[in-house]
């Protein structure tokens, strides 16, 4: 029977350490695996963290983006872009006349992943259709009324209606 103290690792699983430093017929003896010299070979942490030996390092070859290096939030305390998912005009033709589309249809018939949806014009929409988004464009909602349906917005978060 099997029990806590009589476990023990499967054969093979477990080496004795290498003794680095007891002399020549060791095998690691002399420098002891490091080489000879240099930062490599002495005791201690090593350089911080990003050094490259002198080199200029990565984060200051790269260039400035939106004011920091190496992309990321600007520093002038500017509002971000919004980001909209764009859903064409012709794609909605796939629901049935009449009925309510909302970004969770949306969704659930794979046009979009998440988050807020802009309602493009390219193509035709050939059936009246109440669509819910949270933009439009202007071609996109000229069509849409053309066809007998509504357009209506959503308000997007961080963003007054």
């Amino acid at each position: 029977m099997l029990t806590f103290d009589t476990l023990k690792p499967a054969r093979g699983a477990r080496r004795p350490r290498r003794r680095v430093g007891r002399g020549l017929g060791s095998g690691r003896g002399s420098y002891s695996g490091r080489g000879r010299k240099g930062q490599q070979a002495r005791a201690g942490p090593g350089p911080r963290p990003g050094f490259e030996g002198g080199q200029t390092i990565l984060t200051k070859r790269l260039p400035f983006r939106r004011g920091v290096r190496a992309g990321g939030v600007s520093h002038a305390g500017g509002v971000a872009r919004l980001k909209y998912a764009p859903v064409n005009l012709r794609a909605l033709n796939r629901f049935p006349p009449n009925s309510e589309v909302t970004p969770t249809q949306l969704q659930d018939a794979h046009l979009v992943k998440a988050g807020r949806i802009k309602i493009l014009g390219t193509g035709a929409l050939d059936r009246p259709l109440t669509i819910k988004a949270h933009a439009f464009s202007k071609s996109a909602l000229a069509a849409i009324e053309k066809a007998g349906g509504r357009a209506e917005v959503i308000p997007s978060a961080g963003r007054p209606a």
